[in-house]
């Protein structure tokens, strides 16, 4: 990771060197401590989820299974995520509800848009490899 990004550009989350691909290592992330405080534990799907693995891909140094490890994402990269995973699906769906619904009964617009999500989520599938260069994951030795 570049040296002149302070701990307030970056996410940092522990966890453990699992698997070793050619080339690729697969972190197993740790639980994250703050969710048993945290008011919204109940309505948020990070604290109910199970064991969390990265994959990394190309890292710089060379790692051991069950080393302890920091995973670091760029926060520009983490909110571009959310973007891609998040936003812009919600958003193609309200576009298209609102043009259909002009054309369409309204079971029918409602409907498409729900479906319009499918080549959506296709085309991302179709593009992991752009998006694993673009969202570059660091690994660091602790």
């Amino acid at each position: 990771m570049e040296s002149n990004l302070s701990s307030k550009d970056v996410y940092t989350h522990s966890g453990v060197v699992s698997k070793k691909n050619n080339g690729s290592l697969v972190v197993s992330l740790d639980e994250n401590v703050h969710c048993e405080s945290c008011r919204a534990k109940s309505t948020c799907g990070i604290s109910e989820s199970g064991s969390k693995e990265v994959e990394i891909s190309t890292p710089n140094e060379t790692f051991n299974i069950n080393e302890h490890v920091n995973v670091v994402l760029r926060k520009g990269l983490g909110l571009k995520a959310v973007f891609w995973a998040y936003i812009f699906p919600f958003l193609l769906m309200v576009f298209t509800l609102g043009v259909s619904s002009l054309f369409l009964k309204e079971w029918m617009a409602g409907v498409l848009s729900l479906l319009i999500l499918i080549p959506y989520y296709l085309a991302l599938y179709a593009l992991r490899n752009v998006f694993k260069k673009t969202f570059k994951i660091s690994v660091v030795k602790i």
